[in-house]
């Protein structure tokens, strides 16, 4: 008798289990409480967000550890609102590259960086939550990075 084989429906299953159960972690970890886990993730409660283009971005800002839990509070309950992208991170140690070893790296993602009005009405969001220094980063251009000669927007 042959062995069953596995369908991508029960790993479909899997997957979402897991991404279930962290998300339950998420929901009330705070970055400074963590270093073994590198990004805490926030999702919007509602299924109604558009899923992700091949063309999303990311709004990132670096913060200091002592800043990083009270700007992730606001970030992360606005996610869960709808009122930003289709998902937020922040990294509970310093991201590669970092200049300093206090730094932390907070993320939001947006479905397609082509949508000027989502980029803007997201980064007008970060802004009114007292976020600065804020640099728009598309997928493409980090698989495909540009001269030397380009800029972040603040």
């Amino acid at each position: 008798m042959p062995e069953p084989t596995p369908s991508a429906d029960i790993n479909l299953a899997l997957i979402q289990m897991v991404q279930d159960a962290r998300m339950l972690h998420d929901a009330t970890a705070l970055p400074s409480d963590y270093a073994a886990v590198y990004w805490i993730e926030a999702k919007p409660a509602a299924g109604d967000t558009p899923a992700p283009t091949a063309l999303a971005g990311e709004w990132r800002v670096s913060l200091r550890a002592h800043e990083v839990d009270n700007a992730w509070q606001m970030v992360k309950a606005a996610t869960i609102a709808g009122e930003l992208g289709y998902k937020s991170k922040v990294s509970t140690r310093p991201a590669t590259g970092q200049a300093h070893p206090d730094q932390r790296l907070l993320c939001v993602r947006v479905g397609d960086a082509q949508d000027t009005q989502a980029v803007a009405r997201i980064k007008a969001a970060l802004l009114a939550m007292g976020l600065r220094d804020l640099v728009f980063v598309s997928d493409s251009s980090r698989l495909n990075p540009p001269d030397k000669s380009g800029g972040g927007e603040s």
